[in-house]
């Protein structure tokens, strides 16, 4: 392909993701599946210009609003992008909008004044809104700046890059130090992260279910703040253990190492998504795992009541601490949904606190960067949950991991710019008697 083809499929490409709902990694498997001539280098190049327009959406539709009438649009976005970000010249945009050989479509007169108002501005002048140059819709600015007062944009600028691929070694099977020499056979660099005793960080982003490491569950694709979450669940030998949230059945295998591959594990979900996870568990030889699809008034629930010694309750959220994996995501959020979200949260910790045993602990995580969703939620749950109390993070991490707890007050708030992971919370509570 062509730079200037490149450029087509791009628009395409967005195109195709700004007309749905669906996340925008989809919207592209998709896409790509469907031009499987498409070579490596031009994949590369097009998902390049792609998730730069997406990253900096709000700042180059800003300037297309504010330099020319343009009408905004995926074509006018790459536009602006490449010119502001890429700092292409106009005699160099005009040979890549010619028209010929499966390029954009000829530059409008509109088009080419944008253009050459766009050449030597920078993309986010001293004069652009803060919630712009965050990339943020307007209406949540507010919520994240009571999390990251004056660190906001630098906060924000974290949360818009992408993620670094981290793997969680299963311990059960293997070692770090053996999956970092299988990797350098494939000419995959890894290195250990920084604060999960069990994680390899890759030096760039690599394709590797294909290889044996993985296929022989050496290894699982897990962020490292994720990794922390389940370390932190403190989940023993021998315990009964409940994964309340399960989702695809990541962190219940995590919490499988973690337990040495003895005691019970039961990982549950309402979706259909933890029902697809037994090749997972299989590879990863977790043999205490068992799954469960939970319905409304679910007799599980009262038969394994005060019964659990750790119950995780990884729960629903706005997933705001993992834009940098669905940069389209924070498009997607309404005020409607996190009011949704946060009633869905206290209904589960509810539920959850229900099954804890006296001595045990429960575990509530969210991939949310809001207070809203973890502080506030957690006064909530002491108020209303007194034989509850909170253990502090600092305590737990002591006892587990051997490096400095990140944790600056009771609970544990990650954040890509601070810790290199992606956005996280954990509190930890014991019981001190019988829940509910």
């Amino acid at each position: 392909m062509t730079p200037a083809s490149r450029c087509a499929a791009a628009i395409e490409l967005l195109t195709a993701i700004k007309g749905t709902d669906k996340p925008a990694d989809r919207i592209i498997a998709e896409y790509l599946r469907e031009r499987r001539y498409m070579g490596a280098k031009d994949r590369q190049a097009v998902l390049a210009h792609v998730y730069s327009v997406i990253r900096n959406r709000m700042a180059v539709e800003w300037w297309v609003a504010r330099a020319s009438n343009v009408e905004s649009s995926p074509r006018a976005a790459l536009l602006a992008w490449l010119v502001l970000g890429d700092g292409l010249a106009p005699d160099a945009m005009a040979d890549l909008f010619c028209g010929r050989d499966y390029a954009p479509r000829l530059l409008r007169d509109d088009e080419r004044k944008l253009v050459e108002a766009l050449s030597g501005k920078p993309l986010h002048p001293a004069e652009q809104p803060p919630p712009i140059a965050a990339n943020c819709p307007e209406w949540l600015a507010p919520y994240l700046e009571r999390r990251f007062g004056g660190d906001f944009l630098e906060e924000m600028a974290a949360l818009n890059q992408e993620a670094p691929m981290d793997l969680r070694v299963n311990t059960i099977k293997t070692s770090r130090e053996a999956v970092v020499a299988e990797l350098a056979k494939h000419g995959i660099e890894a290195r250990p992260t920084r604060l999960s005793p069990w994680g390899l960080r890759l030096a760039s982003r690599r394709p590797i279910t294909g290889l044996d490491v993985y296929r022989e569950g050496l290894v699982e694709i897990q962020d490292e703040g994720s990794q922390i979450v389940s370390l932190l669940t403190d989940a023993q030998a021998g315990q009964f253990v409940v994964d309340f949230c399960a989702g695809g059945g990541g962190k219940s295998l995590a919490l499988a190492v973690a337990m040495r591959n003895k005691g019970e594990i039961a990982a549950l979900d309402i979706s259909m998504r933890l029902t697809r996870s037994g090749p997972r568990i299989k590879r990863a030889g977790a043999k205490i795992i068992e799954t469960h699809r939970l319905t409304v008034h679910d007799p599980w629930l009262t038969q394994h009541r005060g019964s659990a010694h750790r119950v995780l309750v990884d729960a629903p959220c706005t997933g705001t601490g993992a834009w940098r994996r669905d940069p389209t995501a924070r498009l997607r959020l309404t005020p409607v949904e996190l009011e949704r979200v946060t009633v869905v949260q206290r209904q589960v910790l509810r539920e959850a606190a229900d099954l804890v045993k006296p001595g045990g602990r429960l575990i509530y995580a969210t991939c949310s960067l809001l207070r809203e969703e973890n502080e506030d939620q957690v006064e909530w749950f002491l108020g209303h949950q007194t034989e509850f109390v909170a253990v502090p993070v600092k305590k737990v991490w002591a006892e587990l991991i051997k490096r400095p707890c990140p944790a600056e007050g009771p609970y544990l708030v990650l954040t890509p710019k601070r810790h290199e992971t992606d956005g996280f919370f954990v509190a930890i509570f014991e019981c001190l008697g019988v829940a509910g």
